[in-house]
């Protein structure tokens, strides 16, 4: 992937703009989490309630400052070291359009590099969730993407997933209860 094209979908994202980009299994849908019109946006595209919430992507986690409880030592070395594992951790200043009807928000620092770039270029999180409409397979290229979301999505990024063939695992940080199992790994 080009540095071109990666602040190409930065930029877009900065501008209120929906992309659907490569992650660790599938492709994902992704915007600005700070804009609650992207978000909106990415949701009605989905079909998907906003009660449900998000995962918030990132490539460091100092980018999640400004949305989750401060993390100890000992939590953020357990993210850390759980590659491709997302997390349930407390919610600090989460809007309702991300955390949904939760107290807590989904996040997961991510080991695509694609996902990478865009989080360092970006400065910040990047909202992520499958590309797919709800009810239908998650795309795991970028034509599916296409005929998912037609001309919807303002740049669809081509490039491969990495190498799980189901979406990340999902635990709770603080009980390490296992919310969604990727048994594939």
């Amino acid at each position: 992937m080009s540095p071109f094209n990666i602040r190409k979908a930065a930029l877009i994202i900065k501008q209120g703009g929906i992309i659907a980009y490569p992650t660790e299994a599938v492709f994902g849908l992704g915007c600005d989490p700070y804009q609650e019109s992207s978000v909106h946006q990415l949701l009605t595209f989905k079909n998907r309630p906003v009660e449900k919430g998000l995962i918030l992507v990132v490539s460091n986690l100092s980018q999640l400052d400004d949305f989750i409880e401060p993390l100890t030592d000992a939590q953020q070395q357990t993210i850390i070291d759980s590659e491709n594992t997302s997390w349930i951790v407390p919610a600090r200043f989460a809007p309702y359009w991300l955390r949904g009807k939760h107290e807590t928000l989904a996040i997961r620092l991510s080991s695509h590099p694609i996902v990478k770039l865009l989080c360092d270029e970006l400065h910040q999180p990047l909202v992520s969730t499958s590309a797919n409409p709800a009810g239908k397979n998650p795309a795991r290229n970028a034509l599916q993407c296409h005929h998912y979301f037609h001309q919807q999505l303002d740049i669809i990024l081509h490039a491969a997933t990495g190498s799980l063939q189901q979406p990340t695992e999902i635990r709770d940080l603080l009980t390490q209860k296992v919310i969604r199992a990727n048994n594939a790994k």
